[in-house]
């Protein structure tokens, strides 16, 4: 069961199990899938404002919370205690363009590459720009669109709401384009 467990899993299998949470919250309490609403919560518990958008009850949230902290602590046990050891699989395609950006080999054996997201980058411009101002353009974009990808790509849209379907076609639209224009830019922009 766990080598089961520590292999991929096929789509197959994984997208109905995250397609059933969706009617599996709505029937448990008329609650909705989302990971980013969390922060909301977090600033309302912890920094008590007079602020409309923090004046709710975020007690009737809780449940959320204590969700996003299972993905984290899943999240850890996974990454120290189920890794299977092996490098992470990378199409032909992709190992080729990634090898041209300077990403070596033995950086698979990660899940994130280093010479991107290694804590020696953190205070290089390129550290600067991935880091900060990637995660400030998520941020800013989650509250922009009203939800994030989780939101509005698996509730809104099993929900069948517009909103939800234009806010994941610009979701996919932005990762088209930054993966095909933006990133090779600021590779070559940065050096590899």
């Amino acid at each position: 069961m766990v080598e089961f467990i520590k292999s991929p899993w096929p789509w197959y299998v994984v997208g109905p199990i995250m397609g059933l949470t969706v009617p599996l919250l709505l029937l448990i309490g008329n609650k909705h899938f989302g990971i980013s609403s969390s922060l909301r919560h977090v600033c309302a518990i912890v920094l008590p404002a007079n602020l409309k958008f923090f004046n709710y009850n975020w007690r009737r949230e809780v449940w959320n919370l204590i969700f996003v902290l299972g993905v984290i602590l899943g999240a850890v046990i996974a990454t120290q205690f189920m890794n299977n050891g092996q490098p992470v699989a990378v199409g032909a395609t992709t190992h080729a363009q990634l090898a041209g950006y300077g990403i070596t080999d033995n950086e698979y054996a990660q899940l994130l590459p280093a010479s991107i997201f290694g804590i020696s980058q953190i205070f290089t411009w390129k550290g600067v720009f991935f880091l900060m101002i990637g995660g400030f353009m998520v941020g800013f974009g989650t509250r922009y669109a009203g939800g994030c990808t989780t939101g509005h790509s698996i509730t809104g849209m099993a929900n069948l709401q517009l909103p939800s379907f234009i806010a994941t076609l610009c979701f996919m639209a932005g990762g088209f384009i930054t993966t095909v224009v933006v990133i090779p830019y600021l590779f070559e922009w940065f050096g590899k």
